[in-house]
């Protein structure tokens, strides 16, 4: 890209007068970079000489520059940009996304400008998974795929590839799925066992329905932009936790989301469905529907109601995340690692949770870099349901 950028340029006088942009991930030295590489095309054949700036080159009276995306301030007041180029833009820091594809687009009705954004997919629900969402008659941009096929045999051999492949990344790195960064907290041994073959996924959905199995739902609760209403729904059978539903909604309405839960509830039989306590108009609801106790706030400690969990008197059981959110992530690893966990092939966005579950100090869950930490968070909910069976080591 950067070629074509400098031929641009170079071609004729067209964009004397003009700016290019390359906009970089937050790091000043991502922009510095990149610039190099550009002055490197003329430097070693003495083509050319630039000035000492380290951000910005001057190509046939165009002026090119590098931006980091945390400090795009100085783009908005361009008078002329031609080109703009986001690179790897689905790695830029969430807000930082939106913020530097609004600077861009800024200029459509000012200057026309070709408007590039390269990337090796990252996170789900990223810039480029959204835009790849956008209808066909509405988007701004046309989408190219490319996969590792197209450099089959060009700047990879096969071989390489199928040494590639024994990589927890060549998904995302090489073929086009957004899958995240690999985490720090299940390991990728556990992830694999976890996931169950497809046979024993229909015959873990056959027993869904079945009274004769005991299962625990735990429910994520969001309405805003940046988290989604999760639904997780597991059951103990074999001297297994198996995980047969996971859902996420954005955005969902009060009353259909709860009619929704119910009959999730009353499908699978769930016995125990878990909440997130800061959100108590969810829970007094599900309460009210069921006919159960719902005036407890302020009446019993943390403490009485964590212990609630065990008891046949309550089905709905408020959860203190920020008190037990330490708890729950470690005993989700505990039973991943014990390969006491088996989770249906086709929730996959539960499985990509797991793989890029990351945690800071204490075991607390960094969410910026957690694919659908939502989903992982009902996880840790549903499973506050099961003890570990004493035959077990």
């Amino acid at each position: 890209m950067l070629r074509y950028m400098s031929w641009l340029c170079l071609r004729d006088d067209n964009l004397k007068g003009s700016q290019m942009c390359i906009v970089t991930g937050p790091r000043i030295e991502l922009a510095i970079e990149l610039i190099k590489r550009m002055k490197s095309l003329f430097l070693t054949k003495n083509i050319a000489t630039f000035d000492t700036k380290e951000t910005v080159i001057e190509l046939n009276g165009c002026h090119i520059e590098a931006y980091p995306s945390h400090h795009l301030d100085a783009m908005r007041s361009l008078t002329s940009p031609k080109f703009i180029l986001l690179d790897e833009a689905d790695f830029f820091p969430q807000g930082q996304q939106q913020d530097a594809r609004d600077v861009s687009e800024r200029y459509i009705a000012k200057s026309n400008p070709w408007i590039v954004m390269v990337s090796t997919p990252n996170a789900p629900d990223g810039l480029f998974e959204k835009v790849e969402r956008e209808p066909e008659d509405t988007c701004l941009y046309r989408r190219l795929f490319l996969d590792y096929t197209y450099g089959l045999d060009k700047i990879y051999t096969r071989k390489e590839i199928e040494k590639a492949k024994a990589s927890p990344s060549f998904e995302r790195e090489y073929n086009l799925k957004y899958s995240g960064k690999v985490g720090n907290v299940f390991h990728t041994l556990d992830i694999e066992a976890a996931i169950c073959t497809q046979q024993e996924g229909q015959e873990m959905v056959d027993w869904s329905t079945s009274t004769m199995v005991g299962r625990s739902m735990g429910i994520d609760v969001a309405w805003g932009d940046t988290s989604k209403f999760a639904i997780v729904i597991t059951q103990y059978r074999n001297n297994k936790v198996e995980v047969f539903y996971a859902e996420s909604f954005e955005k969902p309405l009060m009353n259909e989301i709860i009619n929704h839960i119910m009959q999730l509830k009353q499908r699978h039989h769930c016995t125990k469905v878990y909440v997130d306590g800061s959100n108590p108009e969810v829970i007094r609801e599900l309460k009210a529907r069921i006919g159960e106790y719902h005036d407890y706030y302020g009446r019993l400690t943390e403490e009485q109601i964590w212990s609630l969990r065990s008891s046949d008197s309550w089905q709905i059981i408020p959860v203190n995340f920020q008190k037990r959110h330490r708890q729950m992530l470690e005993w989700t690893y505990t039973l991943m690692s014990k390969r006491l966990v088996k989770i249906h092939p086709s929730l996959q966005n539960l499985i990509v949770s797991l793989r890029t579950a990351v945690v800071s100090d204490e075991w607390k869950l960094d969410k910026q870099k957690t694919s659908h930490h939502d989903t992982l968070d009902s996880l840790r909910l549903a499973l506050c349901n099961y003890e570990l069976p004493r035959n077990n080591p």
